[in-house]
């Protein structure tokens, strides 16, 4: 237990900074854009904060002897950076490995088969007790720390040991999987126990909330009740020895107000984009990181279909993919770019001329400015995931679409379509001729109608934003860790 340290610390995979190493030798530290930094930069911003988590590359430095981290722990923006090292070795099992070969696929209902590895396990727990161990080291005395995603899902647990005195909340960012998927893990039990080591336990949607009672109820034993918990959907609790957990859902959003200015700034630069791309009647966007949840080939496939048969013209019509590379080094996504480069290259082979083809594909991350621009530009915006715990491209574009232009084209397997259902155009893209379908209807339907539908998503995500969230969740912590405080 420590006197010292931060009032609120943050602990997630990854840090909001990036490690800068100069040709000097000089080590210098830069904010790093980001989703979860963005949610939380207001409540940062008004407390003693910390963040623990990993730079994202091999560390230089390992352990010292005591099996203590050995990395720099900087200062950036006013929050306390401790910096988490991982080897080499360690990067690939316990992230590219138990993470992402393991968990991602299990949670994502089976899109690819997930691979069990004892050594992956065993290094995972290894991993995740290292961040603990940061995380109590950094901690003051009854600090609020918040534990953030599935590579963090023992850290709970750990740190109740190591820190009883501290309020511990957990998030997961993905969807949870139902007892039938998540009973396939030979660590059930394990993951299940550490995520227990919070007193709020977290998820974007009531299913995922509901799957983690069940699963507890069944696999552990324990009791389960249900009150209100959480931002419109309250789920219950579990009663665990001495302490009881809250479970809520709790759906995450952006700084919508934010996005919107500064998306009002680019329309100059919109307005260029669709001169280089030729002024075609209709432009089509996505948005991505290229992961095979994605779905980034079913809205190829639904184009292809539409060109087919005529019912888009491809001479017309601009689809422009925006990929940012992900995961490497993991086969199943490199099996995804392989896939999806073969289908950009056959439409554009087949549909296309040497001085426009309808699919424009870059693999590349795009600046922030310039993906707003694109959104602006966009008549269309293609969220197709095959499975997705949020998805916050699609509530990015309709607050930048402050004008009530374009049309918002949505999966129903993603958790934005709880609360964007009524405005977008739903489809299922494990329907071929639904996804067509829809597809066609974004493009073609009533103007009036279109306008309708963006000014209703544009208000949605204004008034349900990420200050909702983070202050929704914080004051449910905030009540869960006193009341086992006060039977403590």
């Amino acid at each position: 237990m420590t006197d010292t340290g931060a009032e609120f610390v943050v602990v997630a995979n990854r840090l909001p900074v990036d490690k800068r190493v100069q040709p000097d030798g000089t080590v210098t530290w830069k904010r790093a854009p980001g989703g979860l930094v963005t949610a939380l930069t207001p409540t940062l911003a008004t407390r003693e904060a910390a963040w623990v988590g990993w730079s994202g590359a091999a560390a230089s430095t390992s352990l010292d002897e005591q099996g203590a981290p050995l990395d720099e722990q900087p200062r950036v923006d006013g929050i306390d950076i401790h910096s988490v090292p991982l080897s080499s070795g360690e990067i690939a099992d316990y992230y590219e490995g138990f993470a992402n070969s393991t968990l991602w696929p299990l949670y994502h209902d089976l899109l690819v088969e997930p691979v069990f590895r004892h050594d992956w396990w065993d290094t995972y727990v290894t991993v995740n007790r290292r961040f603990a161990e940061a995380t109590a080291a950094s901690a003051a005395q009854g600090a609020t720390v918040w534990v953030h995603d599935y590579q963090l899902q023992l850290v709970p647990a750990m740190l109740r040991e190591l820190r009883p005195d501290v309020r511990i909340g957990f998030f997961l960012h993905i969807p949870f999987p139902s007892y039938e998927l998540f009973t396939r893990l030979p660590w059930r039990r394990e993951l299940l126990e550490g995520l227990l080591g919070a007193d709020l336990v977290g998820f974007h949607l009531p299913g995922g909330a509901e799957n983690f009672l069940t699963l507890v109820r069944r696999v552990l034993d324990l009791d389960t009740s249900r009150d209100p918990v959480g931002v419109r959907d309250g789920l219950g609790s579990i009663t665990t020895g001495t302490r009881t957990v809250r479970v809520g859902s709790f759906p995450i959003s952006i700084n919508a107000a934010d996005v919107a200015d500064q998306a009002s700034k680019t329309l100059d630069r919109a307005a260029q984009i669709r001169a280089e791309l030729g002024d075609p009647r209709t432009i089509l966007l996505g948005v991505d990181r290229l992961d095979y949840t994605k779905g980034i080939d079913v809205r190829l496939k639904g184009l292809e279909g539409l060109f087919a048969a005529g019912r888009l013209d491809p001479a017309e019509t601009v689809f422009v993919q925006l990929a940012s590379p992900s995961r490497e080094q993991v086969d199943s996504y490199i099996a995804v770019r392989n896939r999806i480069e073969r289908s950009v290259s056959h439409i554009n082979g087949t549909y296309g001329t040497t001085t426009s083809p309808p699919v424009r594909y870059l693999l590349q991350p795009v600046p922030r400015d310039e993906l707003l621009a694109y959104f602006m530009a966009a008549d269309v915006v293609l969220v197709t995931p095959l499975r997705d715990g949020m998805n916050l491209v699609a509530k990015e574009y309709a607050a930048c679409r402050a004008d009530h232009g374009g049309a918002l084209v949505l999966s129903e397997f993603t958790g934005a379509a709880a609360e964007l259902g009524e405005a977008a155009y739903l489809l299922n893209p494990y329907d071929d001729q639904n996804v067509m379908d829809v597809i066609e209807a974004a493009v073609t339907d009533d103007p009036t109608a279109k306008r309708t539908r963006m000014a209703a998503l544009h208000q949605q995500v204004r008034d349900f934003d990420v200050d909702l969230w983070a202050n929704s969740f914080l004051q449910s912590l905030a009540g869960a860790g006193a009341a086992n405080e006060e039977i403590a």
